[in-house]
C-alpha cells in the first residue's frame, strides 16, 4: 500500500556537523571546506537557473500563483463531486483525484522554489 501526503516541506539544515571536539584546527579546516562546497553550489544555480530562467518579477509569480490556485479549486471541486456519491469511487475517479491532486501539489512546490531562488539569489527579481 502506498501513502501519499499532502503538504511541503523544507529541510531546515541537513549538513553534517562534526562532532570531534579534539581538533580544533581540524574543524576549522573542514568547516572551511565545507563553506566551499556550500559556495560552489550557490554559484552552479546562480549560473544555471539564471540562464534556464531569466529574472522573476511579479507577473510570473502571480501566473504561477493563479494557475497553482485553478489547480486546487479543480481538485476539490472533484472531491466535492465524489463526496455526493458518498465517497464510492471508481478506479478512474480515484485515479483522476489524485492526479489533480498531483497537478496542485506540483505548481505549488514550483512557485515555493521560484521564491527560493529569488531568496537565495539564484535570480533577480524586478517590479515587472
Amino acid at each position: 500500500m502506498s501513502i501519499s501526503r499532502t503538504g511541503s516541506f523544507r529541510r531546515q539544515n541537513d549538513h553534517f556537523e562534526p562532532q570531534d571536539d579534539a581538533d580544533p584546527h581540524a574543524q576549522r579546516r573542514i568547516r572551511g571546506q565545507l563553506e566551499q562546497i556550500d559556495y560552489t553550489a550557490f554559484a552552479s544555480n546562480k549560473a544555471v537557473v539564471a540562464q534556464v530562467l531569466g529574472q522573476a518579477d511579479a507577473l510570473r509569480f502571480q501566473k504561477l500563483a493563479v494557475a497553482a490556485a485553478n489547480a486546487r479549486a479543480v481538485w476539490v471541486s472533484h472531491a466535492l463531486a465524489a463526496a455526493d456519491t458518498a465517497g464510492r469511487l471508481t478506479p478512474d475517479d480515484l485515479a483522476k483525484l489524485t492526479h489533480l491532486r498531483g497537478v496542485f501539489e506540483e505548481l505549488t512546490e514550483a512557485y515555493e522554489a521560484l521564491r527560493r531562488m529569488v531568496e537565495r539569489g539564484y535570480i533577480g527579481y524586478g517590479a515587472g
